[in-house]
């Protein structure tokens, strides 16, 4: 093994992530775990929470793949005109160029991974709004420790 090759994996945590509002209105927010600044390619990572009644805009891809991950919570999947409910432990996987929107039809926030290969231009997207700061919920959940209320 020739160790001038080694490659060093990026780590982070969920204090290291940035969050933002793609804009103020928005019910929904993005925390940046990985894109293509800190991963040196093109895709992006985030975790995506919708507040209770959130949702995404209905929007597409032109080439890129968009995946979902439910941690926790419930919602609606809705891809060109197709609705089913989703859950924790769901995936959704939506093609390019599929309409899309999630939705939160649950009690309380809904948290998902969202992952977008190639990234088509989607941090740069998310970073051009409005900033904003995890709460100890949100971190909870990233952290799967109890929530104390």
């Amino acid at each position: 093994m020739n160790s001038s090759s080694c490659v060093i994996p990026v780590v982070k945590s969920p204090t290291d992530y940035q969050a933002f509002r793609i804009s103020a209105q928005d019910t929904n927010r993005l925390a940046i775990v990985f894109d293509p600044q800190s991963a040196n390619m093109s895709l992006t990572l985030c975790v995506e929470i919708f507040d209770v009644g959130g949702r995404t805009p209905p929007n597409r891809h032109q080439l890129a793949v968009e995946m979902f991950f439910v941690l926790k919570g419930e919602g609606t999947a809705t891809c060109d005109g197709k609705t089913v409910p989703i859950r924790a432990g769901d995936s959704i996987l939506v093609p390019p160029t599929g309409i899309h929107e999630i939705s939160n039809t649950g009690s309380d926030r809904l948290y998902a991974l969202c992952f977008m290969v190639p990234n088509e231009d989607f941090a740069e997207l998310i970073r051009s709004g409005v900033p904003v700061e995890l709460d100890e919920e949100d971190l909870a959940v990233l952290r799967r420790a109890p929530v104390f209320r």
